[in-house]
């Protein structure tokens, strides 16, 4: 086994080897096992630290899911691979199911598909010679009158008659009004239910289709506008940073960057100048629930991180298409469901982009102009999950400040609807097709050390006016801000009309011009929390999505925030139950939970494809620093950035002069 260099780095195919080998070798006989996971079991903090003082390599272990195929058993292992042995091997407890795996989706639609049933169901269709029925598998959900076994909703569509030889054609355009139950023990169709067309509960047999215009996305099927020049993005000596094993430097910053099948991409002991911000963070959770109440609609719940995982559903990343200019790309190494090493090909690209001003200043006097540019570092994955894609990034600047960006694109999950109909919960885009709405609320786990501190604080500062005074507010405009420690473990949120803003405050460390403790605030976007009911399953499922903040006392193995466990369960534990032990959590090793989304009412412009909607969370510096961290950068100028200046001949016979412009 190759020696590794250090205690977090993920595992080696060697070592996904061994861990399906272990497993295998705990049965008397031969068995088909169906493996969910495979990843690092992280070593405790106390042990990196060891390493880092000592060179104490601490005991490599890895953390297993498995079932037994054709059966509803399923297990987590721990396994020691330095000692070759598993550790332990616990049935999971019923009714907790795992996620799925790229070839079981596949094999889902086209077991689904040939289902006798299924094809029954297709010739009352009557559909036009040629074309082609899609078959697209979906997490359950889940549903209070529902048995446990695991399972899948499948939602049924045709690609557009007249395209039907383009395997890309937009089937979302064109919905079908039945939909098969699959289950993942048997593997086969257990019953057909019918989906409600109109604008109420009623579910109606299969008839014939109503054939609709194509409404297409890919280019070859759309007319494509011709006044486009190219945009070249070079950098002549090179890009700026580093990448070894799995250290990435880029001026001041440092950290270390990992993949696994569920967060996707991890970045470990996060540091600028030398001086240690953050020990761990990942994008940990994601709950998408829907708003449809009716049957089959009701159960469309989807955890897209804990049913499938960022890691898994990673793309394959181009050049010059994900990623612009000096690009750098890193695989991600995961397991498949037998158990394999799967490489995940360029599931991550790394590179620097321009993003505006980071700071100007002109001296009106002299009409001196002193700038700088902003350089941004980016380290970008994007998954897709069945229609939807996300793009996510982390964010570095030269001025301390770390985001993580989200931007949600892809296309719209459709359901048909009858014509003239329109539902109070839905938009429709499309002839004869319904988008329901529905929310994405997103959590992002932020495990930090403040200035090398373990022991870190939450704390909110807002303004307030100062009350009418003789004394001191004679003109009532005084207004002071106020710092309020978060003392025990809790969900919380933000006033926008108090200008709340959280903040991570280190134990001790204190800047020297104004005594104030380091900290850094949490730039996140007010979002509106699950609005399903609090006595339903969409509400105990999503274990997180009710507060903007989160804090947590750390503890080894929470990780991820509706719980490790999501994929159609009836409730999660996870970080809403963990913050209810109502711990100190005041100067201690913490774990703050940031919460963020976006509220998706479609539009038709969402359709074919949606637009990217962008969203971000900001960790900025707070009297981290005794002034600007980035005063040091260059100055931006026409020698290094090599500008072109376009003259308005340039333009050609578009380009508007005042003359032809309108008259008032």
């Amino acid at each position: 086994m190759a020696t590794l260099q250090h205690p977090l780095s993920a595992l080696t195919a060697d070592e996904i080897l061994l861990c399906s080998k272990l497993i295998r070798a705990n049965f008397e006989s031969p068995t088909s096992l169906r493996f969910k996971g495979i990843s690092l079991q992280e070593p405790s903090k106390e042990d990196v630290g060891l390493f880092e003082q000592s060179g104490v390599m601490p005991p490599r272990r890895a953390w297993i899911n498995y079932y037994i195929a054709g059966t509803r058993f399923f297990y987590e292992s721990i396994a020691s691979l330095g000692e070759r042995r598993v550790e332990s091997n616990v049935m999971v407890p019923a009714g907790l199911h795992g996620p799925t795996d790229d070839n079981e989706i596949l094999q889902v639609e086209e077991l689904t598909l040939a289902d006798p049933r299924v094809q029954e169901e297709i010739k009352k269709l009557e559909l036009p010679l040629g074309a082609a029925v899609v078959c697209d598998p979906w997490i359950w959900g889940a549903d209070a009158a529902d048995e446990d076994e695991r399972k899948y909703q499948c939602y049924m569509y045709m690609r557009a008659v007249r395209n039907s030889e383009h395997l890309d054609s937009n089937h979302y355009a064109h919905p079908l009004s039945f939909s098969p139950v699959f289950d993942t023990v048997t593997m086969k169709v257990t019953r057909i239910e019918h989906v409600p067309t109109g604008g109420d509960f009623e579910m109606k047999p299969t008839g014939p289709v109503r054939i609709t215009e194509p409404n297409e996305y890919i280019p070859e099927l759309n007319d494509l506008r011709s006044d486009l020049k190219p945009l070249v993005i070079t950098q002549p000596q090179g890009a700026s940073f580093t990448h070894e094993d799995d250290v990435l430097k880029w001026q001041k910053w440092s950290f270390r960057l990992t993949f696994n099948s569920r967060e996707g991409m991890v970045l470990h002991q996060v540091c600028y100048d030398g001086r240690p911000l953050f020990y761990r963070i990942s994008l940990s959770d994601m709950s998408i629930p829907y708003g449809d109440p009716r049957p089959p609609f009701h159960k469309k719940h989807a955890f897209d991180l804990g049913d499938t995982g960022a890691g898994m559903m990673a793309n394959d990343l181009k050049l010059g298409c994900d990623c612009l200019g000096a690009i750098a790309y890193v695989d991600g190494l995961i397991a498949d469901e037998e158990g394999q090493p799967l490489k995940k090909p360029n599931a991550v690209c790394i590179h620097e982009q321009d993003a505006g001003l980071l700071w100007k200043h002109t001296n009106y006097r002299t009409q001196r102009a002193a700038l700088v540019r902003k350089r941004e570092l980016v380290l970008q994955s994007i998954i897709t999950v069945s229609n939807y894609e996300y793009i996510l990034a982390f964010v570095f600047d030269q001025a301390g400040e770390l985001a993580y960006e989200v931007r949600a694109t892809g296309i719209l999950s459709t359901q048909p609807i009858d014509p003239g109909v329109s539902v109070p919960w839905g938009t429709v885009v499309h002839d004869g097709v319904l988008a329901a709405y529905h929310q994405h609320i997103l959590s992002l786990r932020i495990d930090p050390e403040m200035d090398g501190e373990h022991r870190n604080s939450l704390v909110y500062e807002e303004t307030a006016p100062m009350p009418l005074s003789p004394e001191a507010n004679p003109y009532g405009n005084g207004y002071i801000s106020q710092r309020q420690v978060v003392e025990t473990s809790g969900g919380y949120d933000l006033d926008s009309k108090k200008n709340r803003v959280y903040m991570i405050e280190s134990s001790s460390k204190v800047n020297p011009v104004n005594g104030q403790k380091t900290a850094y605030k949490i730039h996140v976007p007010a979002f509106q929390p699950l609005l399903a009911q609090e006595d339903s399953l969409h509400y105990k499922r999503a274990d997180f999505a009710d507060h903007s903040i989160y804090v947590t006392r750390f503890r080894e193995n929470e990780l991820f925030a509706g719980g490790q466990y999501t994929n159609q369960n009836k409730q999660t534990t996870g970080v809403r139950k963990w913050s209810a032990r109502k711990d100190s959590v005041q100067d201690e090793d913490i774990v703050v939970w940031v919460q963020f989304g976006l509220q998706h009412v479609p539009r038709c412009e969402d359709f074919p494809v949606m637009p990217a909607e962008i969203i971000k969370v900001a960790l900025k510096p707070v009297n981290f620093f005794t002034r600007n961290p980035a005063i040091d950068v260059p100055p931006s100028s026409q020698e290094s950035n090599q500008s072109t200046l376009v003259k308005p001949s340039a333009c050609g016979q578009s380009c508007p002069t005042q003359e032809s412009g309108p008259k008032l």
